[in-house]
């Protein structure tokens, strides 16, 4: 049962953020297609007498690409923050869309909320463990402030994983980028590199 248990959460952790990504996708392209596709087919009927399959698939990649162009401008990101926080006072809206942000958000390196790092760990009893730095961070036990590191060190899938807490010290820097030490996890560490640079 309890195998069963665990390998059922694990499962749902996996599937359900799949599923609500390629269920938005889908959404998103017959919105899209169902408002364009009626104009470019009327507009290529009337003057060349055929239709062009996937202009709603390319409308819909060319609208995401302008809103990625504008959340990367200072003005766009102001005007899509607003929105998104007036979004975020809808109850049913935000319960689903702030727990998918945060997963999106954690595994894009050039967010500031997302993975800093990929960060080499020893532990006594597993050996060397890797992870991702996502904080640092002071704590202060009377002696003074004392720096320590927030560590994700992803057990399954990504999805799920432990924060580990520790000393800077014990912790060093490979040179693996966000993107690679993704794929190493992916990978079952198959994409490891054979020799790696501190």
């Amino acid at each position: 049962m309890q195998w069963l248990r665990r390998s059922f959460i694990a499962g749902f952790f996996v599937t359900v953020p799949l599923f609500i990504s390629v269920a938005a996708l889908l959404w998103l392209f017959r919105l899209v297609d169902g408002f364009v596709g009626p104009v470019y087919n009327k507009f290529l009927i009337e003057h060349f007498h055929r239709t062009i399959p996937g202009l709603g698939l390319l409308t819909t990649a060319l609208a995401v690409v302008l809103v990625g162009a504008i959340a990367t401008n200072v003005v766009g990101k102001r005007l899509l923050q607003r929105a998104e926080w007036l979004l975020l006072h809808v109850p049913l809206f935000r319960s689903v869309y702030a727990p998918v942000k945060q997963l999106v958000v954690a595994f894009s390196p050039d967010n500031e909320y997302g993975f800093k790092r990929v960060v080499l760990i020893e532990d006594t009893a597993k050996g060397f463990v890797l992870g991702f730095l996502t904080r640092e961070f002071t704590i202060d036990r009377g002696k003074g402030p004392e720096a320590l590191l927030a560590v994700y060190v992803p057990t399954n899938h990504l999805y799920l994983g432990d924060i580990v807490i520790v000393d800077p010290a014990h912790a060093t820097f490979p040179e693996i980028s966000v993107e690679d030490g993704i794929r190493i996890f992916l990978t079952g560490g198959m994409a490891l590199p054979t020799r790696l640079r501190i």
